[in-house]
């Protein structure tokens, strides 16, 4: 049978709640035994950038060095396919060594950080080879911009060839039982800014995550004790006290998991939106900065905040490193909360499969800010009636199984996918991640 693709219900999830019973208690977990294969890597340091193939980029080292447009390749039209208008760009582009995976991938997910204000924006590729020596088209991962005022910040819908397929921000192989996929792969960056412009983007590191996890209903639970008594003082916020405002960026806050999220995340780094960043916001809505994160996040082609990697990006820009990753199980969370990094995590499950959740959806994201003393999750649920509201304690064996399986079933039997462990990992550029497996330049 052919796989579904868990994107299906990755990128697409729209953090739809419905209420319903929760579930009865489970045991208590025994040691976590893989099946996943994760692997993430990214450029980022200045040989790292001088080692692509360069059109017009120039690497610029320092502290924190970063690729910026030098002598511009040329110029070219593009015609932004959600306004209609034509514009001229200068442009120059980055094209990354191949990097080897180191197995077979099903998906993989590109992340970047970097700044590309008014008149600037910025597209991101990639091209991998297959296990048969064939080859993937050159498919557009994202094109992204800080503001909406120049380009509308999109994802790229009707991609694909006889093997995979992109589904919003995420690479997907089309059916794993047929033994072909991906072995290797490029990432490829277009600088753009508007002719003579001394404005240009700055991309501060760009990489991917690739992955194969097989489908499964059920994971081996983890065992835990690694940060166990454990909380972080995250910021507090509810999506749902949105609900209603500004429906042009995905129907107003009922859909705001994702940038919700973020935004508890980039503010417990201490960073927050500026009065001036917030000032299209109507003053009588409490936590504008949410609606900014919203709007900041927001793809035109998918018609929703939930874009992954816009949400790491919009994270970075704020001077913090952000990506998207999958992990293997809540042990590797446990060393990013005994880090004092909050780890954003994806999940769908129904209300019988979360004890306390009261709610059903296809697809939501939490905050996990700590771990009580016998190790169940402690999670900021922005998914809440209001900010104090938000705190919510979720049982290890459940919580875990809702965000690494990969296949589910819905209220009324069918099979739905899940996200097989993704996670946001955000944090200061100066911050050490935790060593977990998969993870070869951190």
């Amino acid at each position: 049978m052919a796989r579904l693709p868990v994107v299906a219900s990755l990128a697409a999830f729209a953090c739809l709640l419905a209420i319903a019973p929760a579930s009865a208690a489970t045991a208590r977990p025994a040691p976590v035994q893989h099946d996943e294969q994760i692997a993430f890597h990214r450029w980022q340091s200045f040989p790292q950038w001088r080692s692509g193939e360069s059109h017009g980029t120039l690497a610029v080292p320092g502290l924190r060095p970063f690729l910026t447009i030098g002598r511009p390749a040329g110029t070219t039209e593009f015609t932004d396919p959600h306004t209609g208008t034509t514009r001229t760009w200068e442009y120059a582009t980055w094209t990354s060594p191949t990097q080897p995976i180191g197995f077979g991938a099903s998906e993989l997910v590109a992340s970047w950080n970097a700044d590309a204000p008014a008149g600037t924006w910025i597209q991101v590729e990639m091209q991998g080879s297959y296990t048969n020596g064939e080859h993937t088209p050159w498919y557009v991962m994202g094109r992204w911009a800080e503001g909406d005022q120049d380009v509308k910040r999109s994802s790229v819908d009707g991609q694909g060839d006889p093997y995979s397929t992109i589904w919003t921000d995420t690479f997907s192989i089309d059916d794993v039982t047929r033994g072909v996929l991906l072995q290797d792969y490029r990432l490829r960056l277009t600088l753009y800014r508007a002719p003579g412009s001394h404005a240009a983007p700055r991309v501060l590191q760009t990489g991917a995550m690739a992955s194969n996890v097989p489908d499964r209903f059920t994971v081996a639970p983890s065992a835990g004790h690694i940060a166990w008594g454990t909380e972080l003082k995250v910021p507090r916020y509810s999506q749902n006290i949105h609900v209603g405002q500004y429906p042009e960026y995905d129907g107003g806050g009922e859909a705001w998991c994702s940038p919700t999220s973020t935004e508890m995340v980039v503010e417990y780094w201490g960073h927050k939106p500026s009065p001036a960043d917030v000032a299209w916001v109507d003053p009588s809505y409490a936590d504008p900065q949410v609606d900014h994160a919203a709007r900041q996040t927001y793809d035109y082609t998918y018609e929703g905040a939930g874009n992954w990697p816009f949400n790491t990006a919009y994270a970075a820009t704020y001077g913090l490193t952000g990506i998207v990753t999958r992990l293997h199980s809540l042990d590797e969370v446990e060393r990013f909360i005994a880090a004092g990094i909050p780890v954003v995590t994806s999940q769908s499950f129904l209300a019988s499969e979360l004890t306390g959740a009261n709610y059903s959806t296809s697809g939501h994201l939490f905050v996990i800010v700590g771990f009580t003393a016998t190790g169940d999750v402690i999670v900021n649920d922005p998914a809440s009636s209001s900010d104090d509201a938000v705190r919510n304690v979720y049982k290890r064996t459940e919580f875990e199984q809702v965000w690494l399986r990969t296949k589910r079933h819905r209220a009324d039997g069918s099979v739905a996918g899940g996200s097989g462990g993704v996670a946001y990992i955000i944090a200061p550029v100066w911050k050490p991640l935790p060593r977990v497996a998969g993870s070869d330049n951190w």
